[in-house]
């Protein structure tokens, strides 16, 4: 029961999520020596470019921002690339291999946070920031608490994201590729500390867009070869779905009855979330955590203005959506080519390798050994992109946040802000290592959840109402911000997901498990009513920027041009 709980709760989470559910013990294959070959070669490629990048990386904004000359297709396909995860690549699929329809929900579902960035954020953070999210949060305020805050939530969502992507990236290797978890996670550490701290953002972009370009040309294929086992036909794919998914369940003892209707729910919406304040709860968390997540809204200071932000999330948006039908189809593919073939399941029946590996296991039926070391060289990079893109975030949060503004007051050159940026990197990538070997038999499912519940309970409130409310004030902002989220993270742990599942503890005190329900909530509410009753003479020179504030919003007047192009 605790696996099944586990599971289920891995695949409600953020599409990021998934690379949290490759956990527990994870038997070790025979070792791919093509998959390795083109990891070495994928890895030779990047640390070439990282070289190219380093050269032209001579100041904090080319290493922040690549000089802000990347173009917003480059910048959608980057920022794509953060989400087509190999989790997401690897636990969609499965989750749609076990369960049908209800992963389409899932998909779609995540895409809604989307149109968020788009309309009400991408243009005015291009024109507000330079660096960080901060910039624009604390563009009328008193610099030091909001930055501080800011700082802080940023390590706190990064941590936790960076920590269930060394697991994910460990576990994930060590079945692929037969090397030790050690070994795989400190390979991931030292390749991402190589591109954050010789090639900052312009590497990263780079190392994104390629990973990008070679999941979605490698998901595609696999797409097209599973429609045309089923004669190009999705109602063919489907009824073929259903009949195997019967016969599965008469093999197991079902009656008739039972087996047609077991086979028939896979093409219904099914719910592993009973609870409509549960699943309100995790939608929320879905939807508002994508627009408050640090290393997503880096990506809009990349860009040379509000326009290429705008087209930055529409070629973002196309591409993820893309790829989510691609999953579905390749989950219904593996239901067909591998549910169906006994030499990719084990005695019990159970996918060889874990519940996770259904999306791999169809590459080896559909392009044999050679199709299978493209596509787990491509997940390695997927993991290794995301982390990188995760260290630099919290490496400007570090510098240019803390450092640079609380710390030196704004005096600190641009070269001192890149030394302790840099130091930053190495720090954190020792500490991911070291984290990643702590936490390589625990169920990290609940850190991804805590990060995407903190981002929106604590970022976006900040986000939202700096940008949009003219009463916002500075003590709104860093308090307000600081309950969000300190609800999530203290509910969180109280969860069913954590208290019950993780740590063993018996009833949850809180019994729905995603707390971004209160969380969220609990944040507006708190930044509303603390600026509502600040009557301090800060408040006043708060509320009187709002004005200014809006027109460079919204015209662009004053704002930071590329330095590059």
């Amino acid at each position: 029961m605790k696996a099944q709980l586990l599971a289920a709760f891995a695949l409600l989470l953020p599409m990021p999520a998934f690379a949290a559910a490759l956990e527990g013990e994870v038997q070790r294959q025979p070792i791919n020596w093509v998959a390795i070959a083109m990891f070495v070669a994928f890895v030779g490629l990047t640390l070439w470019i990282t070289k190219a990048a380093a050269a032209r990386t001579r100041t904090a904004s080319d290493f922040y921002t690549a000089g802000g000359g990347i173009t917003g297709f480059q910048n959608g396909l980057a920022m794509a690339g953060d989400y087509m995860s190999a989790a997401s690549f690897l636990g969609i699929s499965a989750q749609i291999f076990t369960d049908g329809y209800d992963g389409l929900i899932y998909s779609t579902g995540f895409l809604v946070g989307w149109p968020i960035l788009l309309f009400l954020m991408a243009e005015r953070l291009r024109n507000l920031g330079r660096y960080t999210f901060a910039d624009v949060a604390s563009y009328r305020f008193a610099q030091p608490p909001v930055r501080s805050f800011a700082a802080v939530s940023t390590l706190l969502v990064v941590s936790f994201y960076l920590v269930a992507q060394m697991v994910g990236a460990g576990q994930l290797i060590k079945l692929l590729f037969g090397l030790p978890y050690a070994a795989a996670v400190v390979i991931v550490g030292g390749l991402m500390m190589l591109y954050v701290l010789f090639g900052g953002m312009r590497a990263t972009t780079w190392v994104q867009i390629i990973k990008a370009v070679l999941l979605l040309g490698g998901a595609s294929f696999m797409a097209v070869m599973v429609l045309a086992q089923a004669g190009f036909s999705l109602e063919t794919l489907f009824a073929r779905a259903v009949e195997v998914k019967t016969q599965a369940a008469l093999a197991t003892g079902a009656s008739a009855d039972q087996a047609a209707q077991q086979g028939r729910a896979i093409m219904a919406p099914g719910g592993f979330i009973k609870d409509p304040v549960s699943a309100i709860s995790f939608g929320l968390a879905l939807m508002l955590g994508t627009a408050g997540l640090p290393h997503i809204l880096m990506r809009f200071f990349t860009v040379p203005d509000a326009k290429e932000a705008r087209k930055s999330v529409l070629w973002a948006t196309g591409w993820i959506g893309y790829f989510y039908i691609l999953t579905f189809i390749i989950g219904f593919g593996a239901i067909l080519l591998v549910g169906t073939n006994a030499a990719y399941l084990d005695g019990q029946g159970a996918l060889r390798g874990g519940g996770n590996m259904a999306a791999i296991h169809l590459a080896h039926a559909i392009g044999g050994n050679a199709f299978l070391g493209f596509i787990s060289a491509v997940a390695f990079a997927t993991i290794l992109a995301v982390v990188a893109g995760l260290t630099l975030s919290a490496a400007s949060a570090v510098s240019h946040d803390l450092y640079a503004t609380v710390l030196r007051h704004g005096q600190a050159s641009s070269a001192d802000e890149l030394r302790v940026s840099r130091i930053t990197t190495l720090a954190l990538g020792a500490l991911a290592v070291l984290l990643g070997l702590v936490f390589e038999k625990q169920n990290v499912a609940f850190m991804v959840s805590l990060a995407f519940a903190l981002a929106a309970s604590g970022n976006f409130p900040v986000l939202i109402l700096s940008l949009l409310w003219s009463g916002c004030t500075t003590r709104g902002a860093a308090w307000g911000g600081t309950i969000g989220l300190l609800t999530a993270f203290v509910l969180t742990l109280l969860s069913p997901a954590v208290w019950t599942t993780t740590f063993g503890l018996g009833d949850a005190p809180f019994p729905y498990s995603s707390a971004a329900i209160v969380s969220v909530p609990a944040g507006f509410l708190a930044i509303w009513l603390i600026s509502l009753v600040d009557r301090s003479p800060r408040a006043a020179i708060d509320k009187a920027g709002y004005p200014a504030q809006r027109v460079r919003a919204e015209t662009g007047i004053g704002a930071f041009a590329a330095s590059d192009h």
